[in-house]
């Protein structure tokens, strides 16, 4: 693993984004033997107040029984971003939203992880390809 990245021109330098396969659900329930179920599958979680929500991927979603018309494709950035770091989300949701691609940003420990709606992931691809290659 490489050191960690701390200043914004040097994050969006080395994000190196990655289109990871599958497709993944962003979904909710308050039902707790659902969430229980959903905590092994789960590629991320957080507990907000209206339930617990969920990433899962498609496949696990729809056995569940979850609505999965958005299904969306994820791209995750390679730097180890510093978690104090300032301006990488910026950067990545300014060159998304110049394309009209929305994206959710998961920012975790190591690497952040975007969102996009499936139908979009490669032109979101391109976007932080190209917003990559313009700091290099």
């Amino acid at each position: 693993m490489g050191s960690i990245v701390r200043d914004r021109d040097a994050m969006i330098a080395a994000m190196t984004p990655l289109l990871r396969e599958g497709e993944f659900i962003f979904c909710s329930t308050r039902d707790a033997a659902l969430a229980d179920r959903c905590w092994g599958l789960a590629v991320a979680m957080f507990m907000e107040a209206e339930g617990h929500s969920f990433v899962l991927a498609l496949a696990d979603a729809l056995e569940l029984g979850f609505d999965c018309a958005q299904p969306m494709r994820q791209i995750t950035l390679g730097v180890h971003s510093a978690l104090d770091g300032v301006g990488l989300t910026a950067a990545v949701s300014a060159a998304l939203a110049a394309c009209d691609i929305p994206c959710n940003v998961i920012a975790a420990y190591h690497h952040d992880h975007l969102f996009v709606p499936a139908a979009l992931a490669e032109p979101a691809l391109a976007a932080l390809d190209a917003l990559q290659t313009t700091y290099r």
